[in-house]
Parts: structure tokens; C-alpha cells; sequence
């Protein structure tokens, strides 16, 4: 890219930190941060601290006549709100997941937006994974045969996880918050790309064990596409602070995705190979980050993305009307 793009940031807690963070160490070569702007004073001090060079807006409005896309990296309420403003002022979007926890407001959003909602992307990172591309290759090769089946598990020693205390007050309600809105999105997305469109199954269970509190516990049979896909998640069965599994069977082997990032293989005596060169998430992650501001980048020319594109807003959609499902009981 001959001109960096401008990016505006709305949110500094630990996704806003994050991408900033990746655009400043590993992107600063195509992408420019214009401002961010938090409405914690807290947030805005933390920022003043950390990282002095970075504009700090007075304002969400103040950021739009400054860039060419808006990242909204605030809690899932106000995300329908910051992307209209920032569609209205002629940006792209790139959204945190889950995009809305309103079915009915974000299914009038895209209404009312059109084809506008093509300027729109959402931050599913399994968008742009080192891993995700290596079950890719694995399936292209053939050799595994016809997928049979999807199965995804996620696990939490404590929810909400360490990392995300701070932020304890909305993601450990069951307005905004809750592991299925945060963790099992990803994967539902991750899915419905390598299986075709979700449908959830009647029967599914939701735990809420503790009186507005978060999920501590969800189960569920979905399709993906012709593809059969179990959900199991739990609070509290493992000892690790974030454990996850995405495993694709098919007919002569199976693969799977552990722990965000590492892609990893089932050899013939049983045991789970890694893919040469997989690192854990710790290190994958502002590669990955890269790579989806690359994709970012090109969003805002309107240069199409054949390969992998970052999730649209239809697709984002497709996932939050799942997971609202399934947190309904």
C-alpha cells in the first residue's frame, strides 16, 4: 500500500489496545492511527501514559473527520451507534464481535445501511489465522477424505478470564457479557466458513447458575452447512484460564485447532501431531493481527479480498443470531 490508511479507534480497553498496538509495532507500513478516543477518563489517562504519541480525541465524532476507517472496540450495546456515525461520515468499519446483541435492532441496521453495510467488517481474527490456513492446506490436500463432522469445545477456569477484570462490570452480565457472546462467536464463525451456513438444533442448555450473571455452562447440537457441529462450553472444568478446541473430523484423519492458534494433526498411533512451525496464540497473534489490518486496508479502497476475506456484517449477523439463541434458553 503506496499511502498508509487512516484509522481511528474508539475504545482502549484490551481489544482497543491490542489492534492499536499491532498497527504501531507491526502495520505502522500501511496503516496510520489518526486518534482514539475512550469514554473513561481512566482509559484516556492509561493511554496518556503508555503511549503519549498517540492522538487522543475529545470525543467518538471528533475521530471521523480524520480517518478513512473506525474501530470500534467499545462494549457490544454501543456498537450499532458508533458504526452509523462512522458509515455516515463516508468511513469503513471495523467492528468487535459479537456486532450487536440486539437481533431486532442490528437486523434493521443493515436494512436501513444497504449496500452501505459492505463498508462494514467485523473482528473474527480466525478471519486471517495461521492456524485456519493450515486446516486449509491440510484439507486441500485430499488425503483426509470427506469432513464428517465439526465439534467445538471451549473451557474457562474462571469467567471473565484474568485479563479481562477490568472489564468485569458488562462482561460478566448477561446483557453484553457472557463467554458464548465473547469466545464461541469466534467459532461459530470459524464454522460457517468451512461449512456453509449455522441452523441450531432444538434442545440446546444454557446455565445461568447465579442470578444475573454471565452463562457458566452451554451445550448445543447446530449444522454447519451438511456438516453435523457439537458445542460444548463449561465454566469451571479445567484449570486453565482459556482452553479451547476446534476439531474437524473427516474420514481418514482428523485435525483441529487448540488454544486459539496451534493447528495439529492425529497421527496413525492416536496422538496429536503439530503442524511444523504452529506457535501458540501469545506469539500468533500480532502476526494474525497484521495480516487482518492488512485485509482492513484494502476494505477501505474497495479492493476486493478473494482469499479469506474478513468476516462481513451478514456473516457477523449470522453469528449473533446463534448466539442470542442459544443464551435465550
Amino acid at each position: 500500500m503506496s499511502v498508509p490508511y487512516r484509522l481511528a479507534i474508539v475504545g482502549y480497553g484490551i481489544m482497543g489496545e491490542r489492534l492499536l498496538r499491532a498497527a504501531l509495532d507491526h502495520a505502522s507500513d500501511f496503516v496510520t492511527v489518526t486518534g482514539l478516543w475512550d469514554p473513561s477518563a481512566d482509559a484516556m489517562a492509561r493511554l496518556a501514559r503508555d503511549l503519549p504519541h498517540v492522538p487522543r480525541a475529545a470525543s467518538a465524532d471528533a475521530l471521523l473527520g480524520n480517518a478513512d476507517v473506525l474501530y470500534i472496540a467499545s462494549p457490544p450495546a454501543s456498537h450499532l451507534g458508533y458504526a452509523q456515525a462512522a458509515l455516515d461520515a463516508g468511513l469503513s468499519v471495523f467492528c468487535e464481535k459479537p456486532f450487536a446483541v440486539d437481533v431486532a435492532e442490528a437486523e434493521s441496521f443493515l436494512k436501513h445501511n444497504g449496500a452501505k453495510a459492505r463498508r462494514i467488517a467485523v473482528n473474527f481474527p480466525f478471519a486471517s489465522s495461521l492456524g485456519v490456513e493450515q486446516l486449509r492446506a491440510w484439507l486441500n490436500e485430499g488425503d483426509l477424505g470427506v469432513v464428517q463432522k465439526l465439534d467445538i469445545e471451549v473451557g474457562f477456569a474462571h469467567w471473565p478470564r484474568p485479563w479481562q477484570m477490568d472489564a468485569v462490570n458488562w462482561l460478566d452480565r448477561r446483557a453484553q457479557g457472557g463467554f458464548v457472546r465473547e469466545v464461541v462467536s469466534h467459532f461459530l464463525f470459524l464454522a460457517a466458513r468451512l461449512g456453509g451456513p449455522l441452523l441450531l438444533h432444538p434442545g440446546h442448555s444454557i446455565a445461568y447458575p447465579e442470578a444475573d450473571r454471565s452463562e457458566r455452562g452451554v451445550a448445543a447440537t447446530l449444522t454447519a452447512g451438511a456438516l453435523p457441529l457439537s458445542l460444548h462450553g463449561k465454566v469451571g472444568e479445567t484449570p486453565k484460564p482459556d482452553h479451547n478446541l476446534f476439531t474437524v473430523t473427516a474420514a481418514h484423519g482428523s485435525i483441529r485447532i487448540r488454544d486459539w492458534a496451534e493447528a495439529e494433526r492425529l497421527d496413525a498411533a492416536g496422538n496429536w501431531q503439530p503442524a511444523p512451525g504452529a506457535m501458540p496464540n501469545e506469539k500468533a497473534r500480532p502476526l494474525v493481527l497484521r495480516r487482518q489490518l492488512e485485509k482492513l486496508g484494502r476494505l477501505a479502497r474497495n479492493e476486493t479480498e478473494s482469499d479469506f476475506p474478513l468476516a462481513t456484517a451478514d456473516e457477523a449477523f449470522a453469528v449473533q443470531r446463534i448466539v442470542e439463541t442459544l443464551l435465550k434458553g
